[in-house]
């Protein structure tokens, strides 16, 4: 039997990977090398994709360590300021997946021109002119700090927008550049020049082929995104760019990209099938997070510890009839964080709340309802900018058997979707039952039933089929609904139910985002034109003032209406609305080329700018919708 010293020393480490790497755990022989991590430090992968809490950010941080890979690395991990940046930066000529892709670019340039300089100084101990030219180029435009990704971004935006200092490469922006056709044209001109001046310096350098790589690592984008079409621009311009960085930098640099499945699912853009021989997807098994618990058991309790001692001694041998391990880990979401958080729930109840020296069926039991408690709140709170509405269809399956049929779910759900419909009207498409049902498979709350399985959303499996009519509840959410049996034979409370069902509210004791309608997708995109067009007259500054007042009087009266409009669903043809508003673009845009003022410095972008816009809304009233809106160019 296990001594109490031994109970109080186990500790399974830190939900998260960066506080698990501060602590020492994950350093400490606690991280378990898996397929994902594999391939990503061998290079054959540049996109790392699970959904949260998989370990996505375990591999950034082992990638990360010294010991891992001794050669350059860089973290990116952008917060709301940067997000706000790269999502609101546009350059006129470009659609916005492009323009999103240049600052990406950008941000990828700087940081392996801030590299280089450094790296040819400790390692080469010589710079030679290319690598002193980037070294001018990041002082010339106040890219030496290490301040916040954020700041630096508003000043490399605004030089993309208007001109980097290209001096040190030879090029006086102001005159070599001013012939540019538009913005977009002149952005990318200069983004050229930066590049090319990092492939001199590796060149010069001679780093390809003699080292590893540069590596370049973005995490946490779901810190900057929102479901919206700008957030959803906002990776796939970085997906884009990754792509153009590995092609241009060849063997010298290499991006690694760690994207939550959800945000990469949800998009949708014409380059996208080019990327899948770059996705590796994280998946776990029991036997796999069966590895995880004994490494990390060992890197807190001692290396001696062996499987047979962890799971017969320390753990209960079984749990209601069931091998403790199995026990667990079915009920879980197959994930790390889930099973970390499991154990050190068990090993807090014997030992700190019970005050025993090993773990007993009764702990584990105490321990899985309140993990199931915490587990049906965090997915709400996973799927809250994707599927807003999830916690009210929870009700749906409270106190009921955890075994429940199409029809008996259609059943439920018709009584709740007056008031769903109600609380969500942007969501009305998708809260049907067809659509719920796909919604709660693709977030693992129900699985299906196929032959004499039962199959959760993972790995390669397919979605829900039309003529699958039994759905199962996860283990994991199972206790904390009160649908513990498999089957309700309780007696049928009509008043209650009823009342809980139709409210949506949940009583004490209790892949890819949902689309919005078209309706308010095609508003939200008629305000964003006006957002475009506002944003190209504040950057005009040759503009008289009075131009650009009447400019901004008449975009903020139409976006004024619109937002009218959200607020009052139904109340319009949005359809008619959208096309009205595209002719008075148009005739808008008309006005101000044929004004006299296309030398005026900035006015002919402008007209320019609401002509696109003009075009793009044409579009989206008349074309599908999926993607960020942009991918299509004008």
């Amino acid at each position: 039997m296990a001594d109490g010293p031994l109970l109080a020393e186990l500790y399974f480490g830190r939900e998260d990977a960066e506080r698990d790497v501060t602590d020492g755990l994950l350093l400490r022989g606690a991280f378990l090398p898996t397929a994902a991590y594999r391939g990503a430090v061998g290079g054959r992968k540049m996109l790392i994709i699970g959904r949260k809490g998989s370990g996505k950010s375990a591999i950034c941080m082992q990638v990360l360590a010294e010991a891992t890979h001794p050669y350059g690395k860089v973290l990116i991990t952008p917060d709301e300021t940067a997000g706000d940046e790269i999502r609101r930066f546009d350059l006129q000529g470009l659609p916005g997946d492009s323009a999103r892709a240049l600052i990406w670019r950008y941000v990828f340039a700087v940081h392996t021109a801030r590299h280089l300089v450094a790296h040819a100084k400790e390692e080469h101990g010589r710079r030679p002119g290319s690598v002193k030219a980037l070294a001018r180029f990041l002082k010339q435009n106040d890219e030496l700090s290490t301040g916040r990704l954020g700041d630096r971004l508003a000043q490399g935006a605004k030089g993309l927008q208007t001109s980097l200092s290209l001096e040190a490469f030879g090029v006086k922006a102001g005159m070599d550049l001013a012939h540019s056709p538009s913005e977009g044209a002149r952005a990318l001109r200069q983004l050229d020049v930066v590049e090319q001046g990092v492939v001199r310096a590796l060149a010069d350098l001679g780093c390809d082929g003699t080292h590893g790589p540069l590596l370049l690592m973005v995490d946490q984008l779901e810190q900057v995104w929102s479901a919206e079409p700008d957030s959803n621009s906002l990776v796939i311009g970085l997906l884009l760019a990754a792509k153009h960085a590995a092609g241009l930098y060849a063997r010298s640099v290499r991006p690694l990209l760690f994207l939550r499945a959800d945000i990469y699912d949800s998009l949708s853009f014409g380059e996208g099938d080019k990327f899948h021989g770059d996705e590796l997807r994280i998946s776990w098994t029991e036997q796999s997070l069966r590895d995880l618990a004994l490494a990390r058991a060992r890197a807190s309790a001692g290396a001696d510890l062996g499987e047979e001692q962890l799971w017969r001694e320390v753990f209960p041998e079984s749990v209601r009839g069931e091998a403790t391990a199995s026990f667990l880990f079915r009920r879980c979401l197959p994930r790390p964080r889930d099973a970390i958080q499991f154990l050190n729930l068990c090993q807090e109840t014997a030992s700190l709340i019970n005050g025993r020296d090993r773990i007993t069926e009764e702990d584990v039991l105490q321990a899985s309802r309140q993990f199931s408690a915490w587990k049906l709140n965090d997915l709400t709170l996973e799927y809250l900018v994707a599927h807003p509405f999830l916690k009210r269809l929870f009700p749906l399956f409270q106190n009921t058997g955890y075994r429940v049929t199409r029809a008996a779910l259609t059943t439920r759900f018709d009584a709740a979707a007056e008031t769903l419909h109600r609380l969500f009207p942007a969501y009305a498409d998708a809260l049907t039952p067809a659509g719920v049902v796909d919604v709660l498979y693709g977030v693992g709350f129900l699985g299906v039933r196929r032959g004499n399985d039962v199959v959760f959303a993972g790995g390669d499996d397919l979605p829900v089929q039309p003529h699958e009519t039994q759905f199962v509840v996860h283990p994991c959410f199972r206790e904390a609904l009160g649908a513990t049996s498999a089957v309700d034979l309780r007696p049928y409370e009509p008043s209650s139910a009823g009342a809980r069902i139709v409210t949506g509210a949940l009583s004490p004791a209790a892949p890819g985002t949902t689309a919005v309608t078209r309706d308010v997708q095609l508003v939200r995109e008629l305000i964003r034109s006006c957002h475009a067009v506002l944003g190209q007259a504040g950057r005009a500054v040759g503009l008289a003032q009075d131009v650009r007042n009447e400019i901004t009087d008449r975009m903020e009266r139409v976006r004024d209406d619109a937002n009218g409009i959200l607020t009052d669903a139904g109340s319009v043809d949005v359809h008619d609305h959208l096309l009205t508003v595209a002719h008075y673009f148009a005739g808008l845009a008309a006005q101000l080329l044929d004004s006299g003022l296309d030398g005026t410095a900035g006015a002919e972008g402008v007209g320019h700018r609401i002509e696109e816009e003009s075009r793009r809304l044409r579009r989206l009233a008349g074309g599908s919708y999926g993607s960020s809106g942009d991918s299509a160019g004008s």
